[in-house]
């Protein structure tokens, strides 16, 4: 029971990571595409979690962390080059 549980878990992160997919390159605005990829890293830390629960191991806890930490810094990065026109400013002022 706890197997088909985690698998239709699977299928509707899946589904959720191909429409975030879309929504990323169909965005109508750049916000819009900012949130999707927000999203999409998201789902896939859920994805890879769910997936060491059904394969029962922690070998890709790295894997999430790794992930995690990407998304967050390229939705960061995209949100303040949206706002300001360039991610890292040299001058002080």
């Amino acid at each position: 029971m706890f197997t088909i549980v985690v698998d239709i878990a699977l299928i509707a992160m899946a589904v959720s990571l191909v429409l975030c997919t879309y929504r990323v390159i169909a965005g109508p605005t750049v916000p819009d595409r900012i949130v999707a990829l927000d999203a999409f890293g998201l789902n896939m830390v859920g994805f890879v979690g769910l997936l060491m629960i059904s394969l029962d191991t922690a070998a890709f806890s790295e894997v999430i962390l790794m992930i995690a930490i990407l998304a967050f810094l390229g939705s960061v990065a995209l949100a303040k080059y949206w706002e300001r026109g360039l991610v890292i400013d040299r001058n002080p002022d």
